[in-house]
């Protein structure tokens, strides 16, 4: 009988979904795993694992939306100096194995955002080679944010600015002249792609701990208390009613 109720209670809310109002890029933040782990009295790897077999039937929720951009915020830069080693080594190699799998199953076009310093060899290798492979790939773009750090992603964009002004030979007057917010923009990770409308964040934490924050200025926040592994379609139709339910202003 629950069973029947939930499938009922999740039409009713896909039949209320505008399509044309989705949200074209949607960020989340995959937060709760550790704790799903400690709640099932089993060891950390065990709610990474079951985090990252949530990725795939995510995206295909957002497939079966029409979502254009999808960002997945796997690893910061924080993680790899605020873990244990033996959590973090087991928490690359699963990132790394669920990196292949979306990269092998030839549905998603595939793109790392983040920094390959702090990270080993054989993830960064996994990463680029997910990007040659699934190139052109799939209606949905997806962004594994892997080693991402969003200050340090402007003080990257900044500095690649900085450096494609110097080869030319410009003066730093005319560096001051021509910098715009746009200009940076197009020097992020995401550049040229839509800036995310939604962010959704799992496990009841209401922060953004560095994520997209350049690229997030205007986007609708969706706390979600669901932790990650347990997070349901219908709390993902949940979010984007909510999205399309608010009155956006963009800062007014």
């Amino acid at each position: 009988m629950r069973k029947l109720i939930y499938r009922l209670y999740e039409r009713s809310i896909a039949r209320v979904i505008e399509p044309k109002s989705l949200p074209k890029h949607v960020g989340v933040i995959l937060d709760g795993n550790r704790r799903w782990a400690e709640r099932k009295g089993g060891p950390t790897a065990q709610g990474h694992a079951a985090g990252a077999a949530k990725i795939r039937e995510f995206l295909g929720w957002c497939d079966e939306l029409g979502i254009q951009v999808v960002t997945l915020y796997l690893l910061s830069t924080d993680n790899l100096t605020g873990r244990k080693s033996s959590e973090l080594g087991d928490l690359l190699e699963i990132i790394r194995e669920i990196t292949n799998e979306l990269a092998n199953a030839r549905l998603w076009s595939i793109k790392w955002v983040g920094d390959a310093e702090g990270l080993p060899s054989e993830l960064v290798a996994a990463l680029k080679d997910a990007e040659k492979k699934t190139k052109g790939l799939g209606k949905t773009h997806v962004n594994l944010a892997v080693g991402y750090g969003g200050r340090k992603e402007i003080a990257d964009a900044m500095r690649a600015v900085v450096t494609k002004h110097a080869k030319k030979g410009a003066s730093i007057e005319s560096l001051a002249d021509a910098l715009t917010p746009e200009m940076i923009g197009k020097h992020m990770y995401t550049g040229n792609q839509p800036d995310p409308e939604l962010v959704i964040r799992t496990s009841g934490e209401q922060r953004v701990s560095n994520f997209l924050i350049w690229q997030s200025a205007y986007s609708e926040l969706y706390f979600e208390e669901a932790l990650w592994p347990d997070f349901r379609r219908v709390d993902f139709l949940r979010a984007i009613r909510a999205f399309e339910n608010r009155h956006r202003r963009f800062g007014a």
